[in-house]
């Protein structure tokens, strides 16, 4: 139990989950992020910022997110109960708004004239940019050249919202990537322009700032699924890139020992290097921008090649907090493919009428198998993280045929 309890009040002041988390950064650098840290701690408790960005969740987000019983789902499967937590309902269309407002409205407090940040499905970039619209901050989002192709739509979000989209072109041209070139482009105006870091992860105090602001969606869940059911769900699901949808669910159940917690990561293809990006499952303790983590790595140590289907898992390391939650074994984490994901965004669609963002059809397929190993009196709760319109091209593009549903 103190693990657990330690695992609510963490990152220590270093910025530590156990032996995951710090800030392994250049000095000057530091100075900066000391500096982040001590204006996020000022305004964290601070009641005027509490009540503007719960303003803004209320009105502006349209929270609380409602949760919905999948009851034709729950039918067709069998077994347990299958509940979801409706973040793709959220304007903007997933979770990440949870937490760029409250990093834009920190931004603005600090003075600062821009926000920064990488992009992977689309979801964190156009978040980011509706932040930046709404107080008047210059936005720069770099995105890798592959899931600017794969997330058209987004792309063309974010250029209506006024951001800058920077494509980036070395190496895979995906999430990781971004991440580094948006990292270079901070290192160089670190004063003027603040970098909104999109998940837990990334040096101190980002992997508690991001959780803190995405833990909204736990204090909800509980309330509202015990008005709704009597009790806590027996089990929770989400999935895991960086983690910060599935840490600002599970956060706030930690403590509940009743309850099972499953984070689900993308199998991709295989699992041959390359083609999958289970960090948790098959990574190796190293160090990737800035912080230490579970993490995939080449021969050399150096962050190795990852793949998923859905641009918002496809990142090599993972959250400080959930590489802590593995190791004191409170987290189950597991895996699935992208041909389950994919079969479970079209039968998410056609059973219930919510196409799911490509990341959260991972947690919704590990649901659906999860939910036949139960009985009928238990139940699952899934993060629905974002909603797919942002992958609709995409998928029938490149499986419409495979599934039956050409255009």
């Amino acid at each position: 139990m103190t693990e657990l309890i330690a695992a609510q009040v963490l990152p220590d002041t270093k910025g530590y989950f156990g032996e995951f988390g710090g800030s392994f950064i250049p000095p000057q650098l530091q100075e900066i992020m000391d500096e982040i840290t001590a204006e996020y701690l000022k305004f964290k408790d601070d009641k005027e910022f509490q009540d503007e960005l719960h303003y803004l969740y209320k009105h502006f987000v349209g929270r609380p997110s409602p949760i919905f019983f999948a009851e034709n789902l729950t039918k067709k499967v069998g077994g347990a109960k299958i509940y979801f937590k409706r973040e793709d309902l959220n304007h903007t269309g997933a979770h990440k708004i949870n937490h760029c407002l409250g990093e834009a409205m920190l931004a603005k407090r600090m003075g600062k004239k821009k926000i920064i940040a990488e992009t992977g499905a689309g979801q964190h970039g156009v978040a980011l940019a509706t932040a930046a619209a709404q107080y008047e901050l210059e936005c720069d989002i770099y995105m890798g050249e592959v899931d600017i192709y794969k997330e058209r739509p987004n792309v063309l979000r974010m250029k209506a919202l006024g951001a800058n989209v920077i494509p980036v072109t070395v190496g895979a041209k995906t999430l990781k990537e971004a991440v580094d070139v948006a990292f270079q482009a901070y290192l160089q105006d670190p004063v003027t322009q603040l970098y909104a870091i999109g998940s837990v992860v990334g040096p101190h105090p980002f992997p508690m700032m991001v959780r803190d602001f995405q833990s909204i969606v736990g204090i909800e869940a509980k309330e509202q699924f015990f008005e709704m059911t009597g009790k806590l769900p027996d089990n929770l699901v989400a999935c895991v890139g960086g983690g910060s949808n599935s840490l600002g669910l599970f956060s706030n159940f930690l403590e509940d020992l009743d309850v099972n917690i499953y984070g689900v990561e993308p199998a991709g293809l295989s699992f041959k290097t390359g083609e999958h990006a289970s960090t948790l499952t098959y990574g190796t303790p190293g160090v990737i921008h800035g912080f230490r983590c579970y993490l995939l790595q080449d021969e050399n140590g150096e962050p190795g090649p990852v793949y998923s289907v859905a641009s918002g898992l496809d990142y090599p390391g993972v959250g400080p907090q959930h590489s802590y939650l593995k190791d004191i074994k409170r987290v189950k984490y597991e895996t699935c493919s992208d041909h389950e994901a994919i079969s479970a965004f079209f039968e998410l669609s056609k059973i219930e009428g919510i196409i799911p963002a490509l990341e959260s059809a991972h947690a919704v397929a590990y649901a659906m198998k999860l939910a036949q190993t139960l009985s009928a009196e238990d139940t699952i709760l899934v993060n629905l993280s974002g909603r797919g319109d942002k992958d609709i091209d995409f998928v029938f593009e490149k499986y419409g045929k495979q599934f039956g549903v050409e255009v």
